[in-house]
């Protein structure tokens, strides 16, 4: 499995969604997280970037977007508890549970 965080250069809920990762991938060999920096809104576009920080499993984000145009802010996931700029544990141990 490989998984590419892709975020803005500031983003403030990188660090939080890293040891997210980093607790649940702890031990896994199989598992390879690369981060790449987006630095542009045509990038943003290619990338099919909406918003910082976006997890891609494999390539895909397992956290798509409706609607909404790709761009450099801040991305919001909904937790079931309100909106916060990165995933819960639980909703990112079942993405990962769901990509095995």
């Amino acid at each position: 499995m490989h998984i590419t965080v892709l975020h803005t250069e500031d983003c403030p809920n990188l660090a939080p969604l890293r040891e997210r990762l980093d607790a649940l991938l702890a031990g896994r060999k199989d598992v390879a997280v690369a981060r790449h920096v987006v630095n542009s809104d045509a990038e943003a576009e290619q990338l099919g970037f909406h918003g910082s920080p976006t997890i891609l499993i494999d390539g895909h984000d397992p956290f798509p977007i409706p609607a909404g145009a790709a761009s450099l802010s801040c991305r919001l996931y909904d937790t079931g508890h309100g909106l916060r700029g990165f995933p819960t544990s639980a909703q990112l141990a079942a993405v990962l549970q769901a990509a095995d």
